[in-house]
């Protein structure tokens, strides 16, 4: 999808950090968009950031869990710009903690967010951007920590990597209807993550990391978030990402060895020390491989590699 002026994308989480940072780098680039956030604050804020501009930017607050909210916020996409091109699965819960201090709140809110929303984002959009058949992508907004485990943050990396998993399984799927797909994995970002729990419904509100995160939030968004990468350089990526029509989005070359670790380990566990049968592997031909990773891999080697934009 190289010529997005006059495209139309719906990004959740938009209010704020990287959903905003691609917010106004697309609009920038002459398109439409519509921000979604669970947050008034945040989208009030950020409607107010597009001086002269408004005409081609639309706020709605949805949570990303409520099913029909994305619902209607699809239609209201439509009804507002007449199409929708590219669906920013950006909106995350990042819930921190141990794996064995969660409460089944803690993971229901991770759950129904984190994967939930992509989800709900894939069921409301893909559909309308089908159905005009002018083409579109899909970014889903996972993390490093989607690709290997780097923190005490097991409920949050158990859902970036089945957003992963997701992205690569729909990248196949949606290839001939002229619709990319894209894993966005960033590392550190300067964001306001460190946020989190005020946006936590009260649904799920029974949780053993609640005051945790809390106490620690201000010393991390000084000394951590604050040296992260600018949300509108994540922003531009992204956009060079949805033109180079990458399957996988990666922003940190310092973050390369961490994901080798992790692959390294893994091939390693294999066994080399005897034959398999031949009719067990004649009956496993069809999931031996996957084809997507092969043609991604052979598209890079080629040199269709991502923009240093």
């Amino acid at each position: 999808m190289q010529d997005v002026r006059g495209k139309t994308a719906f990004i959740t989480g938009g209010g704020s950090g990287m959903g905003l940072g691609m917010a106004r780098v697309f609009v920038e680039e002459g398109m439409n968009v519509v921000i979604a956030d669970v947050r008034q604050d945040h989208l009030d804020e950020a409607l107010q950031s597009f001086s002269g501009q408004q005409e081609r930017v639309h706020g709605l607050i949805v949570d990303v869990s409520d099913r029909q909210a994305m619902q209607n916020a699809a239609e209201e996409t439509v009804e507002r710009f007449g199409k929708v091109h590219v669906l920013c699965n950006n909106a995350g819960a990042g819930i921190i903690g141990p794996l064995l201090d969660a409460t089944y709140d803690d993971w229901d809110w991770g759950i129904n967010v984190n994967l939930g929303g992509v989800v709900n984002g894939i069921q409301s959009f893909v559909p309308k951007i089908r159905e005009h058949g002018e083409g579109g992508h899909i970014v889903t907004t996972a993390s490093m920590q989607g690709l290997f485990v780097g923190a005490v943050a097991g409920i949050y990396c158990a859902t970036k990597y089945a957003a992963v998993g997701l992205m690569e399984a729909l990248h196949p799927e949606l290839a001939p209807h002229n619709i990319g797909v894209s894993a966005f994995c960033p590392g550190l970002v300067n964001t306001n993550i460190h946020e989190a729990e005020k946006a936590r419904p009260e649904r799920w509100g029974n949780t053993n990391y609640g005051q945790a995160m809390a106490e620690r939030a201000p010393e991390f968004k000084k000394n951590v978030l604050n040296v992260g990468m600018d949300p509108l350089e994540v922003g531009a990526r992204v956009l060079a990402g949805i033109r180079n029509n990458d399957l996988y989005i990666l922003t940190h070359p310092e973050y390369e060895q961490g994901v080798r670790d992790r692959y390294d380990a893994i091939l390693a566990s294999f066994k080399q020390d005897h034959e398999p049968p031949a009719e067990r592997v004649a009956a496993e031909q069809a999931v031996l491989r996957f084809p997507t990773y092969v043609d991604e891999l052979s598209r890079l080697r080629a040199g269709d590699l991502p923009s240093e934009t």
